[in-house]
């Protein structure tokens, strides 16, 4: 059951939220949406061949209700994938469209000609964009990001009169598609050059901790290794924030019917506030690959004894080697084809595990490092000396709390996909944010 929202904050009209309705003029709000770019919309499921892109008054009329629902509801910040970046009239038709309603529009193509890509705009009464950055994958299924550093802008911000941050990074995403298991590790690895590029953008611009928000079609529920990791880095998934769902509640929603008829909840707007304790990013990684080598070997119905002596590859000695530990990977299909881990991430995996720098590991150590590593979730982990700090430190800066968060249609809160919605194959989802001073955090290892 659908939980009502509280206080009264956004109102519903038409049965959907309206971000302009908000009446706390402190408040944001932030839209993702993958509007299936007319190359990919099939008109005929028998005649695979024939698309929505084939017709113009097709794509042109339900291109033109989008943008009307987009610029009725008005949100602060629009993050839209499957961008039809190919077609000039489209392209055109958005940028005046929204120009014209005041946002600042920045488009970027998928790699290698795809036709479609990422479109995001952020509302100039809002914010003043301070960067804009192309994220180029350069691997396979020629995925992009796109990574905007804004500062907040509205004269009614209250937290502008004190001398503490308001800048966010926005990032815009559309990752790829689980084919087959064989893409699991792509995909992971999209998502960590999204993290590596966000934390060496904060480097190379000597950034305090600020708010991140992470938008887009993420292709994956919160069942998969991407969810996980995103958690592990402290990230919130802002629409279970505001029902108050938790990790284990994956049925509660949709917001996707995809191309083989299966109904799954994978468009996300996550939250990492500048309070929350990290991880290291490479220890995530790490933890996520050896996550998913525990799950390749319990669907094999294999036990921690039967890793361990998977990675003993055919060695008489009670350890693991590095060449054992090769050879494991290789078994499983980690390593040495097309998506597989490089030389490199396999040696940087080793060395997470061989922590101790002496080149084997024991049953002890190989149930430490790979078997039971620290827990991905790792936010009620932290200890009481820890929360201590963080509840005295003196560095201040500016979060979020999530206001509401509603999907549209609205049948897809229920867990349900509606037979008469044909705007996209995915569902709207909008956010509302309200600022929140706290202290800052560091990375924990």
């Amino acid at each position: 059951m659908r939980r009502k929202s509280r206080g009264g904050r956004v109102s519903r009209i038409g049965r959907y939220a309206i971000a302009s309705s908000i009446t706390d003029p402190t408040c944001f709000s932030c839209t993702t949406f993958n509007i299936l770019a007319p190359i990919y919309k099939r008109l005929n499921q028998e005649d695979q061949s024939c698309r929505e892109s084939d017709n113009r008054a097709y794509w042109l009329k339900r291109n033109r209700r989008i943008l009307d629902l987009l610029l009725y509801e008005r949100s602060s910040i629009i993050c839209l994938q499957e961008f039809w970046v190919a077609n000039e009239e489209l392209v055109n038709l958005y940028k005046k469209r929204l120009g014209d309603a005041g946002y600042i529009n920045f488009k970027l193509a998928r790699t290698n000609n795809r036709g479609d890509g990422l479109l995001t705009a952020v509302h100039k009464d809002y914010f003043r964009v301070i960067s804009h950055r192309e994220v180029i994958f350069n691997g396979f299924g020629d995925r992009v990001a796109q990574l905007l550093h804004v500062e907040v802008v509205s004269p009614s911000w209250e937290y502008r009169k004190n001398n503490v941050p308001q800048e966010i990074l926005i990032v815009n995403t559309h990752i790829l598609f689980p084919h087959d298991s064989s893409l699991c590790l792509e995909r992971l690895r999209q998502v960590y050059k999204i993290l590596q590029y966000v934390e060496s953008y904060q480097k190379e611009n000597n950034l305090n901790p600020l708010p991140i928000i992470l938008c887009g079609d993420w292709n994956g529920s919160k069942r998969g290794h991407v969810y996980m990791f995103l958690r592990s880095q402290g990230f919130v998934s802002s629409y279970d924030t505001a029902h108050q769902y938790t990790d284990a509640d994956a049925h509660k929603w949709v917001s996707h019917l995809n191309h083989r008829g299966n109904i799954c909840g994978v468009d996300f707007i996550w939250l990492l506030n500048p309070n929350r304790y990290r991880k290291l990013l490479k220890t995530s990684w790490s933890e996520a690959m050896f996550g998913m080598f525990k799950h390749h070997l319990r669907r094999a119905s294999l036990t921690a004894d039967d890793a361990f002596a998977i990675l003993k590859a055919e060695s008489d000695a009670d350890y693991i080697t590095y060449s054992g530990f090769c050879e494991g990977l290789r078994q499983l299909k980690l390593i040495s084809h097309r998506n597989g881990l490089s030389d490199d991430e396999t040696k940087d995996l080793w060395l997470q595990a061989d922590s101790d720098g002496n080149g084997f590991l024991d049953y002890k150590k190989f149930q430490q490092r790979i078997w039971n590593p620290s827990c991905l979730d790792q936010r009620e982990d932290i200890s009481i000396e820890v929360r201590e700090e963080i509840g005295n430190s003196t560095e201040q800066s500016i979060g979020f709390s999530v206001k509401n968060a509603v999907l549209f249609p609205t049948q897809v809160e229920k867990g349900m996909w509606p037979d008469d919605y044909f705007l996209s194959d995915h569902a709207r989802l909008t956010v509302v944010f309200s600022p929140v001073r706290m202290p800052c955090s560091r990375l924990v290892s």
